[in-house]
C-alpha cells in the first residue's frame, strides 16, 4: 500500500567504466548478453583496474577554477551528483536545491603522489626530515589541493557548484560509509524529517595510494581480469577496483508526486550492521537485514567485492536465502567502488526495475533470467567489515510489473 512518506528514487547520477549517465547503464542492463568489461591492465600492473570513461567535466562543473581545485575523486563526486540532480529535474530549481539535504560517503581524500614521492626521495638524502617535511608541504603542495583532501569538502564542493544548501552530512568508513549514508537518508525521509535528499559517493580507483592500501591487505587481484565469482587465491585477493561515481535523489512519495517526478522505484527497507563474522554471525545478521525481502519475482544485485573467501561465503548465503532469485554481481562488470558500492547497487537496481530489464548475467556462473523482476535486493559486504541490504520494488505501472505479471 502506498504511503505519503514512502521513499522513492527520482534521480540517478552514475559514472562507471561502462559510461557516463543513465543511458549506457540501461543499455548494459537490457542488452541480453553479458556486458563487455573495460579494464586497464598495463598502467598499474600487476593490478587491473576499471578506469574512468571519457568525461567532459564542464558538463556539470562549469567553472575551470572549480575543476582545478579538485582532484578526480572530488570531480567525480560533484559530476555524478550533478547528473542525479539533472535526472531528477531539480538542477535548475533553486528553491528545491536550497532545501535539499545531502549525505555523502567519502574516503580519506586524495593525495598528491608526486609530492609524496618527492618527500620520500629527499628523505633518503637528508637527516633533518621534520624540517624537510615542513619545507616540501609549504612549497610543493598548493593550498587548494591540500584543502581538497578533507573528506567533507566533497559535500562542500557539491554545495558550491550545484547550490545544494540544506543540511549536510559526511560518513567515512569504506563500504559501511555508503551503507550508512543511504540508511540515514532513508530513515530521515521515512520519519518525515526530510522530503528530498541527495545521497551517494565516489571512488577514484586509478590511484597508487588506494591500490597500495588494498594490496597492503593482500586483497587486490593481480594479473589478468577474471569474472567475479571465479577469482581464486591464485590471482591475488580478488578485488578489482573501479572508478565510480554514484548519487541518488531520494524523495518522499508525497514530495515526488506533488512535482510530477518520474519515480524509478520504491525503497521498501534499508538496513546496515557490522560485527564479527565468525561462527555464523555474518549469516545471522544478513538474515535479519533481509527479513523484509520478498523471495519471488526478485533479482539480487550483489555488491560482493571480489575478495575470494568472502564472495564465496556471500554466494552460499544468497543461494540458500533466495534460491529462486538470480544473482548479479555488479563488481564484475564495473569494479568495486568501496564507499560508492552500495549507492551504485541501488542505482543499477532502480534502473533495472524501471526499464523492466531481463538483466543478463554479469558472470558466466550466474543463471539467466526468464522475466523482468518486480523486486530487487541490493547487498554490500564490506571487504573488512560492515554489511548492508536494501529492498526495492518497481514503481506501479512500469514495464517491469507488466512484463513479470
Amino acid at each position: 500500500m502506498k504511503a505519503a512518506n514512502d521513499v522513492v528514487i527520482t534521480g540517478v547520477g552514475i559514472v562507471t567504466s561502462q559510461g557516463v549517465g543513465v543511458a549506457p547503464h540501461i543499455a548494459m542492463l537490457t542488452a541480453g548478453e553479458t556486458p563487455s568489461v573495460v579494464v586497464e591492465t598495463e598502467r598499474f600492473a600487476p593490478y587491473p583496474v576499471h578506469p574512468l570513461p571519457a568525461i567532459d567535466w564542464s558538463a556539470q562543473i562549469a567553472k575551470r577554477g572549480d575543476q582545478r581545485q579538485m582532484e578526480n575523486w572530488q570531480r567525480l563526486g560533484v559530476f555524478s551528483a550533478g547528473l542525479a540532480l539533472d535526472d531528477a529535474g531539480l538542477k535548475d530549481d533553486a528553491e528545491a536545491c536550497g532545501t535539499m539535504d545531502m549525505i555523502v560517503a567519502a574516503g580519506g581524500g586524495e593525495r598528491d603522489i608526486a609530492v609524496d614521492s618527492l618527500i620520500v626521495d629527499e628523505g633518503l638524502k637528508r637527516n633533518d626530515r621534520e624540517h624537510l617535511l615542513n619545507e616540501k608541504l609549504t612549497t610543493e603542495l598548493r593550498p587548494t589541493l591540500f584543502l581538497a583532501q578533507l573528506s567533507n569538502l566533497m559535500a562542500g564542493n557539491i554545495s558550491i557548484v550545484h547550490k545544494v544548501t540544506g543540511s549536510s552530512r559526511t560518513f567515512m568508513g569504506e563500504e559501511a560509509a555508503g551503507i550508512s549514508a543511504v540508511e540515514t537518508a532513508f530513515a530521515r525521509i521515512k520519519a518525515g524529517q526530510s522530503s528530498h535528499t541527495l545521497v551517494g559517493g565516489a571512488l577514484s580507483a586509478e590511484r597508487l595510494d588506494i591500490i597500495l592500501l588494498v594490496e597492503a591487505l593482500q586483497a587486490h587481484a593481480t594479473g589478468p581480469w577474471h569474472p567475479l565469482w571465479s577469482r581464486g587465491e591464485g590471482e591475488g585477493g580478488g578485488i578489482i577496483l573501479g572508478s565510480i561515481g554514484a548519487f541518488l535523489v531520494l524523495e518522499s512519495r508525497d514530495h515526488a508526486e506533488a512535482r510530477g517526478a518520474h519515480i524509478y522505484a520504491t525503497i521498501d527497507a534499508v538496513g546496515g550492521d557490522r560485527g564479527h563474522r565468525e561462527d555464523g554471525r555474518l549469516e545471522a545478521r544478513l538474515d535479519r537485514l533481509s527479513a523484509a525481502a520478498p523471495a519471488e519475482d526478485t533479482v539480487v544485485f550483489s555488491g560482493a567485492s571480489g575478495l575470494a573467501a568472502l564472495a564465496a561465503q556471500e554466494r552460499t548465503w544468497l543461494e540458500k536465502r533466495f534460491p529462486h532469485a538470480p544473482v548479479r554481481g555488479y563488481s564484475g562488470a564495473v569494479g568495486h567502488g568501496i564507499e560508492a558500492q552500495f549507492p551504485l547497487g541501488l542505482a543499477l537496481a532502480a534502473l533495472a526495475l524501471d526499464a523492466g530489464a531481463v538483466v543478463p548475467p554479469f558472470d558466466p556462473s550466474e543463471p539467466p533470467m526468464t522475466r523482468a523482476p518486480k523486486h530487487a535486493i541490493v547487498t554490500t559486504l564490506g571487504h573488512g567489515r560492515g554489511e548492508g541490504v536494501a529492498v526495492l520494488t518497481a514503481h506501479a505501472g512500469t514495464g517491469a510489473e507488466e512484463l513479470s505479471s
